[in-house]
């Protein structure tokens, strides 16, 4: 018998290092059910570690999945639910993110479960950084089998309407950071 796959998220949190301690509520406003991808890649290795398990306990607490974005062989031994990768490549499962058709086909060979498809809007995590659009999200969306996470520039109401052009769920910093609304 395999083991029972947790149903995909439709709801995402990305962490940054610019959350500091808004990080906590952040975590307190996400619904059960919803997903987290542990990133914070500018810590020091022993203090991500430390970061990581205090967000891990969090998370197991309130029902959330954890993906770390990195291997999956740390995202094993650190007691995460998967890895998530921003440059897809076989053999790699869990989520992967992806900016264009080119990725996306990456990410589908690889075995990916989801795509992380940005910017759908400017975001400030990229700033400058081309957005994707509507029309150009949607047709990539459509272009793939696998669920689409929206990303970049996203709130609640951009989420809901990306998820109206075929995006499966959607992620974000700021939207779970800032007050909420």
């Amino acid at each position: 018998m395999q083991p029972r796959q947790p149903e995909l998220p439709s709801l995402w949190m990305m962490t940054d290092e610019r959350q500091g301690e808004a990080l906590w509520a952040a975590l307190q406003r996400l619904p059960p059910g919803s997903g987290i991808v542990f990133r914070h890649k500018n810590l020091p290795g022993k203090a991500r570690r430390r970061l990581f398990d205090r967000v891990r306990r969090i998370a197991r607490t309130r029902g959330l999945l954890l993906l770390l974005a990195g291997k999956e062989v740390k995202a094993r031994r650190w007691g995460a639910d998967g890895a998530h990768h921003r440059r897809p490549g076989p053999p790699r499962h869990g989520t992967a993110a992806a900016h264009g058709l080119a990725e996306i086909r990456a990410a589908e060979r690889s075995g990916a479960a989801a795509i992380f498809l940005s910017p759908l809007h400017p975001t400030r995590s990229h700033p400058g950084a081309p957005a994707l659009g509507r029309m150009r999200f949607a047709a990539l969306a459509r272009a793939t089998r696998l669920p689409v996470i929206a990303l970049g520039g996203i709130d609640r109401l951009r989420g809901r309407a990306a998820m109206r052009i075929g995006a499966h769920g959607w992620a974000a910093i700021d939207a779970w950071t800032g007050p909420p609304r």
